[in-house]
Parts: C-alpha cells; sequence; structure tokens
C-alpha cells in the first residue's frame, strides 16, 4: 500500500487537490475530520481541553467552541502547543487505526491528508510527500476571504504554521497550487497516474 502524506499552507489549496485525488481512486483520511471526532463530547481530548482550557472554549450544549480556542492558540504559542499535545496523539492513534484498516480492505494508495503533517512529526507514516504552494499574498488574501478574517488574524495563522518554504524543501512532489485551477487538476492527475502506476 503506497501512503502519501499530502500537506501545505493554510488555505494554500490542499483541500482542492484532496477533493481531486478522492475523485481519482484514493483512499483520503482527512485531519480536519479525525481531529474534530477526537474533541466530540465526552472524549479524552475533549476532557483534557476542557481542564487546560477552562469553559470559556466550550459551548453551552458541551460542544467545543473553535472559534474561541483559536482565538487562544493562535496568539500565545505556549497555548498552541500544549493543544497539540492533548490533539495531534489523539489524531495520530486515529489515522494508525484507518490505515491497518484500509490495508485489510486492500487500498493501493492511500492519502494522509494532514495540514500539520511535519509539525505534528507524522511525515514518517508516509512514503512520499506531497506539498501544496501557493505565494504568500495569495495565500493570506484566500484566508481572509474564507473565514472572514482581517489581514493581521490571518498572517496569525500562516505564521503558527512552519514556513511553506521549508515544507518545499521536505517535499518529494510540489503542487502548484497558484496556477489556473484546471491546470492545477492536470498537474495532480498526472502525479497520481505516476503513484497509482507505481502499485499496479
Amino acid at each position: 500500500m503506497k501512503v502519501i502524506g499530502l500537506t501545505g499552507g493554510i488555505a494554500a489549496g490542499k483541500t482542492t487537490v484532496a477533493a481531486c485525488l478522492r475523485r481519482l481512486g484514493a483512499a483520503v483520511i482527512d485531519a480536519d475530520v479525525v481531529a474534530r471526532e477526537v474533541v466530540e463530547p465526552g472524549k479524552p481530548a475533549w476532557r483534557d481541553i476542557q481542564r487546560v482550557f477552562g469553559p470559556s472554549v466550550f459551548r453551552p450544549d458541551g460542544d467545543l467552541d473553535r472559534a474561541a480556542l483559536g482565538r487562544i492558540v493562535f496568539a500565545d504559542g505556549e497555548a498552541r502547543a500544549r493543544l497539540n499535545g492533548i490533539v495531534h496523539p489523539q489524531v495520530i492513534e486515529r489515522f494508525e487505526q484507518e490505515m491497518a484498516r484500509l490495508a485489510r480492505q486492500g487500498a493501493k494508495v492511500v492519502v494522509l491528508d494532514v495540514p500539520l503533517l511535519f509539525e505534528a512529526g507524522m511525515e514518517a507514516m508516509a512514503g512520499e510527500i506531497w506539498v501544496v504552494a501557493v505565494d504568500e499574498v495569495t495565500q493570506v488574501r484566500r484566508l481572509m476571504e474564507r473565514d472572514n478574517l482581517d489581514e493581521a488574524a490571518a498572517r496569525a495563522r500562516i505564521f503558527a504554521q512552519m514556513p511553506l518554504a521549508e515544507k518545499i524543501k521536505r517535499a518529494d512532489r510540489l503542487i502548484d497550487a497558484g496556477q489556473p485551477l484546471p491546470e492545477m487538476k492536470k498537474q495532480v492527475e498526472q502525479l497520481w497516474k505516476e503513484a497509482a502506476g507505481e502499485v499496479e
């Protein structure tokens, strides 16, 4: 089973690439989905967040208030490290379980869609790393539009991640998300043909 780690800067276009790979036949494990699942009410990570951050980051119904927590952790590196220390091990455990399930089902290519692949130390789980990259001006603009943020808040989220230039250095394959969408899809399709061909 070939395992591809898909990562990139926030709002760079990784979600679009992952959707394209799904359509092409890849089994995709989405870290954002898994991260939401591990902080559901009553789960160990939910309890740990409550213990560390208190009731102000929870809604009256008990659900995690992700916006409130985001305002804390994107402004405070130590708080972000504490949160990652709670969530990342739970996410990694779920990924390992899902990869084992897909292997039993005979999956040929699995894509690990993980924004913080390097930051979480998950790159070792993949045989090949694909990085989705875009220039900083475009990244800031997309993030402001997507999450309804001002420029300072958008840049704070970008700077909270490993610099995109560093991720690019570690990439086995680089996907240019600054090009027109049809061209980017062609690039992804070509990379997929190469990846799928290697395991046929």
